[in-house]
């Protein structure tokens, strides 16, 4: 699965991150893939795309960073992955009809309900 993590540094300041990011790596379990990351111009938040399949690893890795940020976890999905799945549930789908013979209690003398 992908998830868009929202970032927020504390006080804004983004030295210490980058301080141990540099003395320790991104200290990811293996099985967690770091993507990409978008940080704002202020400093403010920074946004990581990771993939996992296994959300104990996303929370191992939160954990390990959590003194220096806080973290707001949204599980997303590739556009078009999205769009495909739209587009499957817009296409009408072709129905086979059931044919179903029943009799006809008024038509049917055998038939208990035209009694």
């Amino acid at each position: 699965m992908l998830f868009m993590i929202v970032e927020r540094f504390k006080g804004r300041d983004p030295k210490p991150i980058y301080r141990r990011l540099a003395e320790q790596g991104r200290q990811m379990p293996e099985g967690l893939k770091y993507l990409d990351s978008w940080i704002e111009p202020n400093f403010d938040r920074c946004f990581q795309l990771m993939e996992t399949a296994d959300l104990r690893l996303l929370q191992t890795w939160i954990l390990a960073w959590s003194d220096l940020m806080d973290f707001e976890v949204i599980p997303v999905a590739p556009s078009s992955d999205t769009r495909a799945t739209v587009e499957a549930a817009a296409t009408p789908k072709r129905l086979t009809p059931s044919v179903d013979v029943l009799p006809n209690a008024a038509t049917d003398p055998s038939d208990p309900r035209g009694t």
